[in-house]
């Protein structure tokens, strides 16, 4: 679905208690500002060799660290994708649209954390540190699904805060895109008792389902 023209958005409209909604820009702005510091924030886990002589060898022995970096870049480039997908179809926001937002930035904005332990743990840690990391990221991986579940619910329940060409029952559509997120972290996390690589494998596939599906999972959404 082709996004409005730069310009075009038509006023706000007028909320229902009297007052004037607001334009989307400064969410947008302010989004974007949240998700290129938790992006910038990954590489601080990201260290030079020091040990003299065996530098080759130290930058080979951190190869975790340089993995989870690229899993969480990835991640969470899909999700600003997915966050400008949104709001292209949304001309003007309200407080409760406002509140669901910094859920999801809040989640996103905490990820440094999972991706620094989970780069410590398959490096040095033990295997109950590699379970406690997977585990962690799993759980902040999920709450951004349980985050875009509440935006789309909201966005389905208020389409006069949409731009006039979103298809009626789209962000209703959209949901199962986010239970399916919710669903199969739960899953990752469980997997990780038994396997926690494989339950990284699940946690790094799922953001290239999300990022094919950006623009809609439904086909016609996508044309």
């Amino acid at each position: 679905m082709s996004e409005p023209p730069v310009g075009s958005q038509p006023e706000p409209p007028v909320a229902a208690g009297g007052g004037r909604l607001s334009e989307r820009n400064r969410v947008e702005a302010f989004s974007d500002g949240i998700f290129a510091i938790a992006i910038t924030l990954l590489v601080l886990d990201l260290h030079a060799p020091t040990r003299p002589g065996g530098m080759a060898a130290q930058l080979r022995e951190q190869w975790p660290t340089y993995f989870a970096y690229l899993a969480s870049f990835a991640f969470i480039g899909v999700l600003w994708v997915n966050h400008h997908q949104v709001f292209a179809r949304v001309r003007a926001v309200d407080g409760g649209l406002l509140w669901v937002n910094l859920g999801l930035l809040l989640a996103s904005s905490v990820l440094p954390l999972p991706t620094a332990v989970l780069g410590a743990a398959f490096q040095d840690g033990t295997a109950g540190d590699l379970l406690a990391g997977v585990v962690l990221y799993a759980a902040l991986a999920g709450l951004t699904a349980v985050m875009w579940l509440l935006i789309f619910g909201y966005l389905a329940g208020h389409p006069q805060l949409l731009v006039a060409h979103t298809p009626p029952g789209f962000f209703a559509a959209e949901r199962r895109r986010a239970v399916l997120g919710i669903v199969s972290y739960a899953a990752a996390a469980a997997v990780a008792l038994l396997s926690p690589t494989a339950a990284l494998g699940i946690c790094v596939a799922l953001p290239v389902f999300y990022a094919i599906t950006s623009s809609g999972w439904s086909r016609r959404a996508r044309r």
